[in-house]
């Protein structure tokens, strides 16, 4: 993990092309909220439990970022992207693409590191693509 906030963010489109786990990367607590593109995630578990099943169940991932912004405060920090994002449904053999747009909020850890400093966590994402209405 990182300890700068736009470092988790990118760390994270690196696991996520990776196939690597993705929940370290977000806060273990009830308050834990993930939207995806066609779901959204209430609490840590339900988060986890998501993410271990895309993980499983798709393959070959595309993560461009386009316009990531990180602001950084003293215990949160905010981003925002557009996000070029692309993978195969392992079940259905089905190729994805969207244009995506993410924010969300990122905290502190409450964990130190031997270093002294503290990781980033997710404590909100959204994740999002625009349709003309």
């Amino acid at each position: 993990m990182s300890t700068t906030a736009q470092a988790t963010v990118r760390d994270y489109y690196d696991a996520l092309r990776n196939g690597d786990l993705l929940e370290p990367y977000f806060l273990e607590d009830e308050s834990t909220v993930k939207f995806g593109i066609s779901e959204e995630l209430f609490g840590f578990e339900r988060v986890r439990e998501a993410l271990r099943k895309q993980t499983e169940t798709t393959a070959d991932w595309t993560v461009e970022s386009d316009r990531l912004e990180v602001a950084e405060r003293d215990a949160f920090a905010t981003f925002a992207d557009e996000v070029t994002m692309a993978w195969t449904d392992t079940e259905s053999g089905e190729d994805r693409r969207f244009e995506t747009r993410w924010s969300g909020t990122l905290v502190r850890s409450a964990v130190e590191r031997a270093d002294d400093e503290q990781d980033w966590l997710f404590a909100t994402m959204h994740v999002s693509t625009a349709r003309e209405l």
